[in-house]
Parts: C-alpha cells; structure tokens; sequence
C-alpha cells in the first residue's frame, strides 16, 4: 500500500555513529549535548532566534501559550483560532482551560480569514492562533495589526512551515511565538519531537524551565513546570535528517510540481503568495463535491493508494469543542480535499499511476 507520507530515513551509518556518542556519554536527556547542537543548527538553518526543543509538537503548543500566559485555569479565557486544522491546535487550548473559538477560514488559502477575526474578540480573548495550513503563509501582516489594536498575542501553529520563508525572511519569525511538530512524517522529524521559536528572550527562558518542571538547580525549584524535554536519541535523528535536508527537498518538490503540472487545471488547487518561498510538505486537492472526493479515495485504496481527507473533520462538528457550526467555508474545503502521497522516495511510475486514476475518474 502506497502511503500519504513515508518517514525520511537518513544514513543509518551516520546515525549510528551519533549513538555511539549518547553510548559514550551515558547521557540520555535534560539538555545533552545533541540537543544543544541540534539547536544552535536548527537556529542557523532557519534563520531564528529563541528555538526550544519540546518532546513534541502538541507539548510546543501548550508551553508557548503557558509561557505567554495565554491559560484559563481561575477564569474564562478564549483564543480565535481556525476550524481547518489538525486537532492538536483546539484540544491542546482547551487541555490549558482555554476555550478554542472558530473564525472561518479563506476559501482560497485555506488559512484563518482575518476579516472573521475581530467580531470573535471579546473581552475574555488573550491569543489568536493562526495555522500555517499545509506550509502556506497566513496574512500576517493583518493579523499582527488586530493583534496590537487589541493587546492580543499571537501564537502561529506553523507545524507544516518548516523551512519556509514569507518575503525573504522566515515565516516562523512572525507572531510571539511559532510552534513546529518534528513527529515522524514531517518534512523535518526527530522521530518526535518538536520546537517553539519565540520572538522574546524572556519568553524563551521562561519556557526553558517549565519544560523541566519549572526546576532551575539541584534544590531550585522556581515555578509549574512539566517534562516536555527532548531527548539525545531524538536529536540525533534530527541532525542527521537535517544533514540531509537539501536531498529531501529537492525529492519532493519534484513529486509537487509533477502534481501541479498534472492537476492544476483539473482540480481546486491551495492559493499561496508569490512572496512564498514553500517546502513543498503536502499536496492537497479540493474536489468539485464531497461524492466525488469520497469516490476517488476509494478507487485509490482500491488500487494500492492510501490518500487522506485531510482536514476532515472541520473542527466545529467536534461536540467536546463547545462550539457551533458557523465556519462554511472551512466546513465545505474540509469535505471536499484529499491529500494525496508525497515523500522523497515516491516513484514516478507510482505517481503516473495516481495521476491516472484520478484523471479517470474526473473525465468520466
């Protein structure tokens, strides 16, 4: 079966010689010395500031709306957020007594709208949180500006956006903070993992001692800390992932632009700006309707192909979410998108196959 995503796995030899060193040193967590030189690479690689390693990519999201005081334990708080997402980003605000309310999305981009954003603040509001959907860039200069007119903070989940720059710069540079998810299928992984880039020192070292349970020395203990520390073992997949980095790109957006080249004038494909530097990360396609999406995923499966509805479900049908099903737009992308397999190692036979099938299907 042809999957959606396949981990990227590097040199087995080089990993190992990286385990050799953590056997070595019989160091194995709390700040070894791979997880502080992932880190100064990870910095230089994407060109930021303020990066903090985190078990993984949901930890990345709870400890930067912690450190930026973004929690609801003593009274109610809400961020503004988007209902096209992976699930991650409204159950983690609501795991910190947050409450998660949906503004639709653009029906082109598929990002949050910010023309839904500011009928949504209210004075329980403390955070907008964005999602760079698929890698593509939000309007960040929009939402920076409802942000600071309204003493808000933004916090981007940007776990698709590794390595991707917006007019020049990184686009993990804009907002207080932006989280990355290093899980297994990401273009950039640690197997788990994942990371916040925080716009502030201070936020940084703050976040620094709640992923070690707030413990600052051997008999110091400052503040409410959790474990959400990454490990050497982790670290060492990242570096030599992230060794390899140019190879896997490269790969992919071979696979992306052979889509693009086959699909584009057949199927609904995602609006990025031309300022966009992208990573090439997922393939979406939005179907004419729902029928015909469905459809085509199962004569995929049927021939060996797994894709996925990916976003689906919009997140305003979950009932646990507290929310109504305002967000048309998100609801209607959301029924109709499949993601379709992408990743360095995929053939382009296999991928002329995928090309068919679904070119079939739509000239029926």
């Amino acid at each position: 079966m042809i999957p959606v995503t396949k981990p990227y796995l590097p040199c087995r030899e080089k990993f190992d010689r990286y385990i050799d060193g953590i056997y070595d040193r019989t160091w194995l967590t709390n700040n070894g010395k791979l997880v502080q030189e992932l880190t100064q690479r990870l910095e230089e690689y994407l060109e930021v500031e303020n990066l903090l390693l985190v078990a993984n990519g949901t930890l990345a999201l709870q400890i930067a709306y912690r450190a930026l005081c973004v929690t609801g334990r003593h009274e109610p708080i809400e961020a503004i957020t988007t209902p096209f997402t992976f699930v991650a980003t409204a159950s983690s605000l609501k795991w910190e007594g947050v409450e998660p309310v949906f503004a639709d999305i653009d029906p082109n981009s598929w990002c949050l709208n910010p023309s839904n954003i500011e009928d949504k603040i209210t004075a329980n509001t403390r955070a907008i949180v964005p999602v760079h959907v698929f890698g593509n860039a939000c309007d960040v200069e929009t939402i920076v500006t409802i942000a600071k007119k309204n003493n808000i903070s933004v916090i981007y989940d940007a776990s698709h956006a590794f390595g991707v720059k917006y007019k020049g710069q990184s686009l993990l540079k804009y907002g207080d903070a932006a989280t990355l998810s290093f899980h297994a299928t990401k273009l950039f992984h640690t197997g788990e993992g994942g990371a916040i880039i925080f716009k502030r020192k201070e936020d940084l070292e703050r976040a620094k001692k709640m992923i070690n349970f707030g413990i600052t020395g051997p008999e110091t203990i400052e503040e409410l800390g959790i474990n959400a520390k990454m490990s050497e073992l982790q670290a060492a997949m990242g570096l030599c992932v992230l060794d390899e980095m140019e190879e896997n790109l490269q790969a992919r957006a071979g696979v992306w632009i052979r889509y693009e080249q086959a699909l584009s004038d057949l199927l609904q494909l995602q609006t990025k700006p031309e300022a966009l530097g992208y990573n090439y990360a997922y393939f979406p396609v939005v179907f004419e309707n729902e029928e015909q999406a469905i459809r085509v995923e199962a004569i995929l499966k049927e021939n060996g192909v797994l894709a996925r509805r990916y976003f689906y479900p919009s997140l305003g049908s979950l009932k646990y979410l507290d929310v109504h099903l305002d967000q048309p737009v998100s609801k209607d992308i959301a029924s109709r998108i499949l993601c379709l397999p992408i990743f360095a190692q995929l053939k382009n036979c296999t991928q002329d196959k995928i090309i068919e099938i679904i070119t079939h299907e739509l000239r029926r």
